[in-house]
């Protein structure tokens, strides 16, 4: 991954180009927002406080790349990031997700950031202690007597009898240091044993919230009650390898601190958190601003909610309270039957960058098909590979494939690059069925335009074409 300190806006511009084809103009704007991260953070210390993110609201028809290029940026960004719809919330009061439910959501993925990163870091001597759990599962250890001088170990000494163990312990000793190198040779990978594993607790709920308490204080409240029950631990026979991977995990969380974690998990939130709130288009009042009856009311009430944390504010969490003050929220709609005029002007103002996301051409489908890293030929060709079965497409099919998908589009409904999805997978369902029973390993399969039109012909002549495509 590239160290986002050395990303300039057209690098990141760049790097997005590799997964994403076109919108050139959204790729702009979050790569400046990307880069607005770090200026702040090398800006004087009193300005720091000042300087709030610049949202964006990205309008296009579905399947033309918004969410796509959010997650990317915040893959580059290496930073928490979490994807909401904002027709799941409903206004405080219903029963439903609240809207500060994306914060909590944003810390708990920033915190399993963290903790994952520090695992890692002590994984190494996490290692040593889950070999010598395994040691003593294998061979338990017998205790030393009290005086007796260290054995010399297996294979010290000249051969004489000086190299006779001189008691149980030294015998033990020597055992163990045996089964210690079979262990690092992973000559006992096979061999079954009986481990202490943790044994997750009860899930403690708590009926009933008693008035005024939020959902951030209700979730600290059953973790504490969870703290409470003793730990318990149960037995497993498992063999050495699955033993392994039971223990590491368990290991590892021993010798971090999740204080620490937690702070630094709070602090990246804070500063390089991305918010994605797709689907903002569905809490628009599409009967204007003076639309008010129904359901639109209760848009409006999910809209009002959101703009104290859009704005800044803190938020209770089970690992501390979240400032949204830097937070970078990225808001996406289709807005097909409303407009982003419909939202409450309060909360237009909270999304000042507005970007408009082009529909796709027949053009940008071949070059979805044929230029990005994941490209969907190329994820085809990895799954019938595994069945070491050669796959290769020639630019005369792609470019029928994507005319094909352009078409139906236009005829049918426009959901942008997933309809390459629902005509690639006609084109090769008969070829993934047939591999490996009746195309067998080593075989090379072309596909042409001519094999295309024959798959697919029936698709382009029917005009009722709802009942091929979904």
């Amino acid at each position: 991954m590239l160290n986002q300190d050395f990303l300039t806006p057209a690098q990141i511009v760049a790097e997005l180009d590799k997964y994403i084809i076109g919108q050139h103009d959204a790729k702009r704007h979050v790569a400046i927002a990307l880069r607005n991260r770090w200026r702040r953070l090398h800006a004087p210390a009193d300005m720091q406080a000042e300087i709030v993110p610049n949202n964006i609201l990205m309008i296009g028809a579905t399947g033309v790349g918004k969410t796509e290029i959010a997650r990317r940026l915040a893959h580059l960004a290496d930073a928490p990031f979490v994807k909401v719809e904002a027709s799941k919330f409903t206004e405080v009061g219903y029963v439903g997700r609240d809207v500060e439910s994306m914060v909590r959501d944003l810390a708990e993925q920033s915190v399993n950031r963290v903790k994952a990163r520090r695992q890692e870091a002590v994984k190494a001597q996490a290692a040593d202690a889950v070999e010598e759990l395994i040691l003593d599962a294998l061979i338990p250890a017998v205790p030393r007597p009290a005086g007796s001088k260290a054995g010399l170990g297996f294979g010290g000494g000249g051969g004489g009898a000086d190299d006779m163990p001189q008691s149980d312990a030294e015998l033990n000793e020597r055992t163990r240091e045996r089964f210690r190198q079979k262990i690092k040779n992973g000559e006992l990978e096979d061999r079954r044993i009986e481990i202490q594993v943790a044994q997750s607790g009860p899930n403690i709920g708590v009926m009933g919230a008693p008035p005024g308490m939020d959902e951030g204080t209700l979730s600290g409240l059953q973790d504490m009650l969870g703290n409470m029950l003793p730990k318990k631990t149960r037995k497993r026979k498992v063999t050495v390898a699955e033993a392994r991977k039971l223990l590491l995990d368990e290991e590892a969380a021993k010798l971090i601190d999740m204080d620490e974690v937690k702070d630094e998990a709070i602090r990246q939130a804070e500063n390089a958190g991305i918010i994605f709130i797709d689907e903002i288009d569905k809490v628009a009042s599409s009967g204007g601003r003076n639309g008010g009856s129904g359901p639109d009311v209760s848009r409006q009430g999910v809209q009002r909610d959101l703009l104290p944390i859009v704005e800044g504010s803190a938020v209770n969490t089970k690992y501390g309270i979240v400032n949204t003050d830097h937070i970078l929220f990225i808001a996406a709609g289709a807005f097909h039957v409303s407009k982003p005029s419909d939202l409450i002007p309060e909360l237009q103002g909270r999304f000042p960058i507005r970007v408009e996301l082009q529909s796709l051409t027949k053009d940008d489908f071949f070059r979805i098909l044929k230029d990005p890293k994941n490209a969907l030929t190329k994820q085809y060709e990895a799954l019938v590979k595994a069945e070491e079965v050669e796959l290769t497409f020639d630019d005369a099919a792609l470019e029928r494939v994507a005319e094909i998908a352009s078409q139906v589009n236009a005829e049918v409904e426009n959901i942008g690059a997933r309809r390459l999805h629902t005509v690639m997978s006609r084109l090769l369902n008969d070829i993934l069925y047939d591999v490996p029973d009746k195309i067998g390993p080593n075989a090379r399969i072309l596909i042409t335009a001519d094999l295309v039109n024959e798959r697919l012909n029936d698709m382009v002549k029917n005009r009722d074409l709802s009942q091929y495509i979904l």
